[in-house]
Parts: C-alpha cells; sequence; structure tokens
C-alpha cells in the first residue's frame, strides 16, 4: 500500500502522509511514513544491520541475552535463553508469514523488561537510559498491539515488586524506582511524539474507534473499538493449549499433505477414486481441528523449554516466581478469549485500549517472553550450589513426570480421549462419516507422533540433567547438550512451517507485482479515476499498487469506506461507486479469468450539485445513499446547515470543473461558477490536516455524503485547491526533537558521571550498589 508514497518521495524528496491509493484515500501514518527528526527510526536501523529476516532474529537474540545479563545470570546460560526465546515457533513464524512489525515490537519487549529491572535494582541512572531507548525502539516498530500486551505483563511486573517492597519495607525505594520508570518512559514515548500523535489522530476514523452508525442507546452504551466477536475470533481453545508442548496436537493449517500413507488417502482410494485424484485431495487434507477459523502452525514453546520453565518456576522463590506464573496465567487466559468469556468481557468491557485489539490469541506473545526466561532459571537453579540436592531431585521428578506422564497418557490414550473434531465439521460428520473417519484417524496419527516426539526429547534432556544431578556430567558438557536439544527441539519444528523455500530474492519479489493483462489495459487511461476490485475482495493489496483504488489491506482501514463498502457498494449500489469516481471494476468472467468493466456513470473528479438534503445523523446519511441521485443531491447533516446558509444550489449547466493536479496530497480545480453553488468532491473527508483554498483564500470543507468532501463556491471563474497540511507532523516534530536531543544529553551526562566516579576509568556498572 505504500507504493504511492514511496515513489512521490523518491521522484520530489519529499513525504506526503496521504496515500490516495488505498480505501479512497488515507494517511499514511501506519502505512510507512517518515517522519522528520525520527532517530529512534535511524538508531533501529543501524541495529538492523543485518539483511531480513536475520535482522529480526538478530535482534531477539540479541535483547534477549541482554535481559539475561541484567538479571545477573551467567552469560553460557544467557546463550541458551537467547536460543530458546529467538526460536521459538510462533516468533520464527510471524517472520515467515510477513508480519514484520509484530516481530520487530516483540524483539525488544526483553530490552524493555531489562530497563525496568535495572531500575529496581537500584540502578537508577543506566537503568532509566535503557528504560528510555528500548522504549523508543519498541514505540518506533509501531505494533501497539504487541507494546499494549508489554504493558500488561510490565504491570504484572510492578505488582510484584510492590508487594515485595511493602514485605521488605521498601516502599521509598519502589516509588521512586517508579518515578525515574515514569520518566524514562514519557522520555522514550515523546521520541515517537509524531507517531503517537497522528496515530492517535487517526485512530478515531478506523475501524478502532467511533461506530458512526450505531444508534444512540447502542452508542451510549458502548465504547469506541472493536466489537465483541471480531475482538474474540481468533480464541485460543483452552485444551489447544496443550500445543505449547506438543506440537500437533490439534492439527495445524487449513490444509495439509499427508502423503499415500494417510488414511484419508486410502480411503479415497477404496471409494474408487483414482491415485491422482486421491492425491490431489489428500494434498489438501484438513488436520486443523481447534476452535479458532484456522492456524497456519501452532504456537510452540519447545517441550525442552517448558520443561525447564516448569523446573524454574518449582526453583525459584519470591517476586520473580509469582511474576512469572502470573505472566503466564494472565496471557492463556486472556488467550482463551470466547472460551473464557467472563473474564475476556471484563478486559474489553472495563480495561482501557483492551477493545481496541483483535485475535486476543496473540497475546500468547506473554508467554513466548516469561517461559524462556522461566527455563534459563530452572536451568540457573539445577546447578545452583544453593540448593539441596535432595530439593534439587524432588523438583526435577515433578517436572519430568508431569510432562513425561501427559505425553505418555496422549500416545497411548489420546485416540479416546478427544473428539478430534471441529466446531465447523458437524455437518461433514452427518454427510460423509467415512471421510471424517479417515480424517480422524489422521488426526490421531498426528497426535501420537508428536506426542512420542515430545516424549523423546523429555527423556533425553532428563537424562542430562540426571547425569549433572550425580555429578556424572560437568556443567559445560551439560550446557552444551541442553542447547543442542533445544535447537533440535525447537528449528525441527520451525522447519516444518518456514524453511528455505518460503524467503526469496527482492529481486523475485518484485515479479510478484507485475501488472496483470487487465491492469495494463486500465493503464491505458490517463485520466483521474478509481478502481474497484471485486475479484479479489476488499482487502488485497494488488489494486492499490497501480491504481488509486477503494480496496486496500490494513489493519486500521477507514471505518467509513468499510461502512460504505460493506453496506453499499458490496449490496450493488452503483450511484455510490459512481460518486466515488469508480471508472473501472475488476471482475471474473464466467470462464474465471479477470476482466475489467468500464463504469460510464462515474461522476468524475468533482461536480456541481442542483440541491442539499439536510439529515439528522450519520446513520440518517448513510441511509440516504440508497435513494439519491449522487450527481444532483449532496446529503449533509443539519449540523452545518446554518453555516451554509441559504444558499441556492441550482445547477446551472454552463457551470464546470475539472481537475489540474493531482499528487497525492495537493490537489487543485479549475472551476467556471455561473451563479453560486456546491461542489461535491470524489475524495475523502479527513478534518484534521487537509486544507481547501479557493483563489489561496482558506475555505471551510463540509463533510458530505457520509465520507466525502464538498465545497460553497462563490459566482466566477476560481482555482481550488485541496492541501494536506497535518500540524500534527509539525507538533510531533518539534516533540521528539527536543526529547532526542535532551535523551542524547542524558546519555552523554551519565557517561561522563561514570567516568569522573570512576576516577578516569569509562565502565557500565555491573553490580548493585
Amino acid at each position: 500500500m505504500a507504493k504511492q508514497q514511496n515513489e512521490y518521495r523518491e521522484k520530489t524528496g519529499k513525504e506526503t502522509y496521504w496515500n490516495n491509493a488505498a480505501f479512497g484515500g488515507m494517511p499514511t501514518y501506519q502505512i510507512g511514513a517518515r517522519f522528520p527528526h525520527d532517530y529512534m527510526d535511524k538508531l533501529d536501523r543501524l541495529i538492523r544491520f543485518l539483511p531480513r529476516p536475520a535482522d529480526y532474529l538478530f535482534l531477539y537474540l540479541m535483547s534477549f541475552y541482554v535481559l539475561m545479563l541484567v538479571m545477573r545470570i551467567p552469560w553460557k546460560l544467557g546463550v541458551i535463553g537467547a536460543l530458546a526465546f529467538g526460536f521459538s515457533t510462533y516468533l520464527i513464524i510471524i517472520i515467515g508469514v510477513g508480519h514484520n512489525s509484530k516481530a520487530h515490537a516483540i524483539a525488544y519487549f526483553p530490552l524493555v523488561i531489562a530497563g525496568i529491572i535495572m531500575v529496581f535494582q537500584k540502578r537508577y541512572l543506566w537503568g532509566s537510559i535503557l528504560t528510555a531507548l528500548a522504549m523508543g525502539l519498541e514505540i518506533q516498530a509501531n505494533h501497539y498491539q504487541m507494546t499494549y500486551y508489554l504493558g500488561l505483563l510490565v504491570f504484572v511486573l510492578g505488582v510484584c515488586y510492590l508487594i515485595d517492597a511493602y514485605k521488605k519495607k521498601e516502599l521509598s525505594h519502589f516509588f521512586k524506582s517508579v518515578g525515574f520508570l515514569i520518566a524514562a518512559v514519557m522520555l522514550g514515548l515523546a521520541t515517537n511524539a509524531t507517531t503517537l500523535l497522528s496515530t492517535s489522530e487517526y485512530v478515531d476514523t478506523s475501524i478502532r474507534g467511533k461506530n458512526y452508525l450505531a444508534d444512540e442507546t447502542t452508542r451510549a452504551s458502548e465504547k469506541d473499538g472493536l466489537g465483541y466477536d471480531y475482538i474474540t475470533e481468533y480464541s485460543y481453545g483452552k485444551l489447544e493449549s496443550l500445543n505449547l508442548f506438543i506440537p500437533k496436537l490439534m492439527g495445524v493449517g487449513r490444509a495439509s499433505d499427508l502423503g499415500n500413507d494417510s488414511a484419508f488417502y486410502q480411503k479415497l482410494i477404496s471409494l474408487g477414486q483414482s491415485p491422482e485424484q486421491a492425491n490431489y485431495y489428500a494434498q489438501g487434507t484438513p488436520l486443523y481441528w481447534g476452535a479458532q477459523p484456522f492456524v497456519e502452525a501452532p504456537p510452540y514453546l519447545g517441550i525442552t523449554v517448558v520443561f525447564l520453565a516448569l523446573l524454574g518456576l518449582l526453583l525459584v522463590r519470591g517476586r520473580l516466581r509469582w511474576w512469572l506464573l502470573g505472566g503466564i496465567i494472565l496471557s492463556l487466559i486472556l488467550s482463551w478469549g470466547k472460551n473464557f468469556e467472563f473474564f475476556t468481557r471484563f478486559f474489553i468491557d472495563y480495561v482501557p485500549l483492551y477493545n481496541k485489539f483483535r485475535a486476543v490469541s496473540s497475546i500468547q506473545v506473554i508467554l513466548e517472553l516469561v517461559v524462556p526466561i522461566a527455563a534459563v532459571f530452572g536451568l540457573y537453579k539445577i546447578m545452583s550450589k544453593d540448593i539441596t540436592f535432595d530439593e534439587k531431585k524432588k523438583k526435577f521428578l515433578i517436572s519430568f513426570g508431569v510432562f513425561a506422564g501427559l505425553c505418555l497418557l496422549f500416545l497411548l490414550f489420546g485416540g479416546s480421549l478427544f473428539s478430534f473434531k471441529s466446531p465447523s465439521e458437524i455437518q461433514l460428520e452427518i454427510e460423509q462419516p467415512m471421510i471424517f473417519d479417515a480424517i480422524k484417524e489422521d488426526r490421531i496419527t498426528l497426535l501420537k507422533r508428536d506426542s512420542l516426539r515430545s516424549l523423546i526429547y523429555i527423556v533425553l534432556l532428563g537424562g542430562v540433567l540426571w547425569l549433572l544431578l550425580k555429578k556424572k556430567l560437568s556443567e559445560n558438557v551439560t550446557l552444551i547438550g541442553v542447547a543442542v536439544l533445544i535447537l533440535l527441539d525447537l528449528v525441527s519444528v520451525d522447519r516444518r512451517s518456514v524453511n528455505e523455500d518460503g524467503f526469496i530474492s527482492k529481486r523475485k519479489y518484485r515479479t510478484f507485482f507485475q501488472p496483470t493483462k487487465v491492469d495494463l489495459q486500465i493503464m491505458k487511461d490517463d485520466s483521474y479515476y478509481r478502481v474497484l476490485d471485486q475479484a479479489r475482495g476488499f482487502n488485497n493489496s494488488h489494486t492499490n499498487y497501480f491504481f488509486n483504488s477503494i480496496n486496500g489491506y490494513t489493519a486500521v482501514r477507514p471505518r467509513k469506506m468499510e461502512d460504505v463498502y460493506f453496506g453499499h457498494v458490496a449490496k450493488g449500489n452503483l450511484e455510490v461507486l459512481n460518486m466515488l469516481n469508480v471508472k473501472y471494476i475488476i471482475q471474473r468472467n464466467k470462464e474465471g479469468n479477470l476482466e475489467a468493466q468500464i463504469n460510464p456513470a462515474a461522476n468524475g473528479p468533482a461536480w456541481f450539485v442542483e440541491d442539499i438534503l439536510y439529515v439528522d445523523d450519520y446513520t440518517s446519511e448513510f441511509e440516504a445513499l440508497k435513494d439519491i441521485k449522487s450527481k444532483q443531491t449532496a446529503v449533509i447533516r443539519k449540523d452545518y446547515k446554518n453555516e451554509i446558509g441559504q444558499l441556492d444550489v441550482q445547477k446551472d449547466s454552463i457551470s464546470t470543473i475539472a481537475i489540474s493536479k493531482t499528487t497525492p496530497d495537493h490537489l487543485a480545480y479549475n472551476v467556471y461558477a455561473a451563479r453560486p453553488g456546491f461542489v461535491v468532491f470524489a475524495e475523502t473527508y479527513y478534518a484534521d490536516g487537509w486544507k481547501a483554498y479557493i483563489d489561496n483564500k482558506e475555505q471551510r470543507i463540509y463533510p458530505v455524503n457520509y465520507m466525502l468532501r464538498g465545497l460553497v463556491v462563490p459566482q466566477g471563474k476560481h482555482t481550488i485547491e485541496f492541501k494536506f497540511e497535518p500540524k500534527v507532523v509539525q507538533t510531533g516534530s518539534m516533540i521528539t526533537l527536543t526529547s532526542s536531543i535532551f535523551l542524547l544529553l542524558l546519555i552523554v551526562a551519565g557517561l561522563f558521571y561514570q567516568y569522573r566516579k570512576n576516577n578516569g576509568v569509562l565502565f557500565l556498572p555491573n553490580k548493585e550498589k
């Protein structure tokens, strides 16, 4: 979606903050905008010096390793922890499927936690500096849902520190630390002021913001945000949680190829299908039977890592245990979504901003962080000389017994413990019982196969740790063995979903955006228009790569365009397409080939109307679009009637308007009005940033037809201009520059202080004072 703004930047050397190619027009704030004085972006690019996807993997490893050092874990164990975190299946999969900003944000989680812990360790100066830097980098990654989940984990951490401080009578230190952290976080946020302010401004007009079409009763009872069903569509099943250590317990993916040995394939052969047909259908075996619509791969944490994590939770004491346990429980329960409805509804209704985010299963990113931390401490404690052999042995046997027992149970009796049927397969079971039974048999095979796999890893890891306890292995040999087992465990599952075939060169990537025959046909028209792609659906990014379109793909798409598309366009209201200046409609013909149909009734870029219909509210304005002739009538809410006054908008046949400039953030029109009139423009109304000028004099822009712009035009010949000049960018840039300078001065002052304090030796403190 960012192609238009990227091309504009390359051509002019300037930045545009409006993209006219997607959803009829929207700000670029969440689709790759580059803001002035964004030095966090430059620092981030410096850290991510490796080519993608190695840059994100490096961030995973580096960030977690720093956290381990801050938590005073020996470096060798820190390396193992970094491997357990960095190669966690979920973190690898999101890179493979292109969720780059999510991976980016998660990668900085450990660094933020490290800064916070440093402050609570009474390393106030450097802890605050690290927190500010890490928070700045976290926000710069631009995935606020992940950052929000990190905030929930930090809240749990804060509660644990508060309780611990109360017990130890150290409340003054706690509140002092909180003060430093608030200042550090605010500084980190301020270095991203432009991003945050612009996002806050835009989000109210997106699907995450106000529901314009809710009735007054609903609007009074609901807070702005997403609906319950949309938020909880991807709710993790309670039973599905077991795939954190048995990867294919509930199958995987929309479809999988089990080969000619599968029960499904054999059943098709027995029913008379040819080997070719049976093989074709077997390649699409539906194996996932969980509660979600589908999952590409399980969020497998690694049986080796989970085993060590339980050992860690049993061996550690105090606030660390309760933080890790609290994070695990909170993450799991919230990821269950509608499957744990009371708790989920409480968070949606009462926890600020929680209803702004969908796919609640994503909160398991907290697990992805805290479980490897617990695993490292499990390994650290099992090697500790401060714990007796008997206690180590007892906790080891509990951990081993829990996971080995579960794996053995599923291996021996798994086929009779579960239904192996998803909620959507009731009809399949009734209509084609033999087919369903064959699929069920394949699912049972997967469960038992991966249960045996996990059991083998448990036995191997347990054997290594037992030999360590019996002093038959040295610590170094043990660490090597544990590291190898963790890598084999995680990477072997990672490669099921992500491998070298899933990555391509930049050159080959660009070939995916080659124009089709239909695209080339439309490109011959060099006038100003929009394209609707019905063949690929509303959410697609192909069309806006080449044309101004009402299609697009982003999780923060404009609310009004979504309303108009599904409320009018999808229902066949051609008048709405006319007012959006949709001149071409891409569809599939009977043969399944793409073709472009021309819409000769498209209104064009702008037009004089003959009448204004005043309505009470947004809903009336929206509903009026069903009946009006958009080139004759403009629909405006009564709020603006007094401003427009008693304008006689009767159209004169000799009044004309033609577009003369079409850059994304600057549109110009030549107009002749035989009498004062009202002009509707086929452009998205966005209150913050767009300014209208008639002969260089600023004019009021009116919201018309639910989502378009309108102007009162005086009699005569004029030049009309629309310029996108967002104040939020100017204000945010000044805050960003000031805070970045302050952070730099703070770092320099810290280094100077450290230099003076240590008699001319410059190093960072590594011991608690």
